[in-house]
């Protein structure tokens, strides 16, 4: 497919939960490598009435492979992330316990809605889709769930004192 299809699906299938295609410009530069390194070729370029000309892309069997590995690595070993909410905890005592408490609170909002959310996506998907294609969305309500019972917890414990500093 083109690279504008390859974005939509993306967003229509809610894959851009898990791949960044905010821009599309990015996607272009990630085809460009892509070609590149031998992993995805041209399939074919047309131009339809007054539209911009279209190259659709297919992966090759160097690019299969590299997937399958990549997949087998990514599936079989956990990567060093560092996302930045632990980092935000380590240094909660550079704010005030009030303050703590009010933040952590948006945080409970925000995370309350991505979870509604994210569960009305899924229950949509699974009137169509397989669930293996629902699979990395299970991960995330997971995630959000686990996060949202410590972040309530914190506050929690912020608000009657059990954890403070000066």
């Amino acid at each position: 497919m083109h690279a504008y299809r390859m974005q939509q699906l993306i967003v229509e299938r809610h894959k851009d939960d898990v791949i960044n295609v905010s821009q599309r410009n990015s996607m272009y530069q990630t085809i460009q490598r892509l070609l590149r390194d031998g992993l995805l070729e041209v399939e074919s370029t047309e131009r339809t009435e007054n539209r911009p000309e279209r190259t659709t892309y297919q992966i090759t069997e160097l690019g299969r492979s590299a997937l399958e590995r990549w997949l087998r690595e990514m599936l079989s070993a956990p990567a060093d992330d560092y996302p930045e909410f632990p980092a935000a905890l380590a240094f909660l005592p550079s704010i005030t316990v009030a303050e703590a408490i009010e933040a952590l609170a948006e945080r409970v909002s925000t995370l309350e809605a991505r979870l509604s959310a994210l569960q009305q996506e899924q229950a949509y998907g699974r009137t169509f889709l397989a669930p293996v294609f629902l699979v990395e969305s299970d991960y995330q309500e997971k995630l959000l769930a686990a996060e949202l019972e410590y972040v309530r917890s914190l506050v929690l414990d912020l608000r009657s004192a059990r954890i403070t500093w000066p």
